[in-house]
């Protein structure tokens, strides 16, 4: 961690320079796209040279996928944008499949999060720009996070190797059979939080009059990551927590009405104070995770800031609920098993008991039970 400014700095200018280039050239209609592709700059945060080249190229690549499926799918569907129900589909098989390809390529942050957030944010704008421009701003900011991710090599002390060998040792890192099955468990995760929040999200959002499905979708994957179920309980907890003093800065923010360019400054600090933080202290990352998010839809689609703060808070909630009830299920699953397995043998016991010995009728009149010379197999044991 005691690198993290770095990875901040290079974060910041990811997004910083495309959006205000953006800006200068008034296409701003651009910004999302450009926003999205900066998130190649976040993965592989401290590896060597050769490592982070390979894991960038790789998340770039994906995310430009994503983007240009979502801008499609847009175009393809009536009025211009998806339905809340076409989000809700889309958006779930993004968050399988890009789980799955994160897993295999080993990419850091793992899963599907900021894929699920492009794909969903993307596909839900009405008015689409060319498509040619939109995939030029996006591989253009991939292209430049690239660049900025290999750019502490002019500095010979930061200087790693960097060798066509080592690039192919990097590129053919392959999964055990234990991780495959583990990560496809994994997605699976991912696909029943990513549905389940978005469902709930859109049925609740259709009766009280609101939108943003995907902010309780994104929300739900969060409390996925994590080596233990108490901190994947934590991170959801935080999620919320973190998302409510984010509104309050937001708020600041919005209420001062900073013109566009002062805008892209505070997304790059808060991108900037996000990298920092999120090592450290989830809470105090999500803090600036959260205008960061809003002040880029701000930035394309004029829409009431007010109504943002209110969807954004219930809809976070609701993925965070989904998400922890995802992580619990299978600790619950496992207790209701034993307890079953317990109950099982108890009543073997008792009924054992009655029965006296030469098969003859128990004590209570019963009819003798059968089987009884062999202790039946508990299930649901060793799990």
């Amino acid at each position: 961690m005691k690198n993290d400014h770095h990875v901040g700095i290079r974060a910041a200018a990811g997004v910083f320079i495309p959006l205000i280039t953006l800006v200068v050239l008034g296409r701003l209609d651009l910004a999302i796209f450009a926003s999205f592709g900066a998130f190649t700059g976040i993965y592989a945060r401290n590896e060597p040279h050769r490592v982070r080249l390979v894991a960038q190229s790789r998340a770039g690549v994906l995310m430009l996928a994503v983007i240009l499926a979502a801008t499609i799918s847009a175009r393809l569907s009536p009025g211009g944008a998806m339905n809340p129900w076409g989000i809700v589909i889309g958006t779930t098989l993004v968050a399988w499949g890009c789980t799955i390809i994160v897993g295999y390529w080993r990419l850091r942050p793992a899963g599907s999060l900021f894929h699920i957030f492009a794909f969903a944010a993307i596909a839900s704008i009405p008015h689409q720009p060319p498509l040619g421009e939109a995939m030029l701003a996006a591989t253009g900011t991939v292209a430049l996070s690239l660049l900025i991710g290999i750019a502490s090599r002019i500095v010979p002390r930061y200087r790693s190797t960097l060798t066509w060998a080592g690039l192919r040792a990097a590129w053919l890192v392959r999964l055990g059979a234990a991780e495959r099955r583990a990560l496809w468990l994994e997605s699976l995760g991912y696909l029943v939080a990513a549905a389940l929040a978005g469902t709930i999200a859109t049925i609740v959002g259709q009766a009280l009059g609101f939108g943003h499905n995907y902010w309780a979708m994104v929300a739900a994957v969060v409390p996925l990551v994590g080596h233990t179920t108490r901190h994947r309980v934590n991170r959801g907890l935080q999620r919320v927590l973190g998302t409510v003093v984010g509104l309050v800065v937001l708020a600041a923010i919005v209420a001062i009405r900073p013109e566009a360019w002062l805008m892209v400054v505070f997304i790059a600090a808060c991108q900037f104070g996000a990298e920092m933080l999120i090592a450290r202290q989830y809470f105090l990352a999500q803090v600036c995770v959260t205008p960061l998010a809003l002040m880029s839809t701000l930035l394309v689609a004029h829409v009431n800031p007010l109504d943002l703060l209110h969807d954004r808070f219930i809809d976070t909630a609701i993925g965070a609920v989904v998400g922890v009830g995802v992580v619990l299920a299978p600790d619950a699953w496992r207790r209701w098993i034993r307890w079953r397995s317990r109950e099982e043998q108890l009543e073997w016991g008792r009924a054992r008991r009655r029965a006296p010995p030469g098969g003859g009728r128990p004590a209570d009149g019963r009819p003798p039970l059968r089987g009884l010379s062999r202790r039946p197999r508990a299930r649901g044991r060793g799990s």
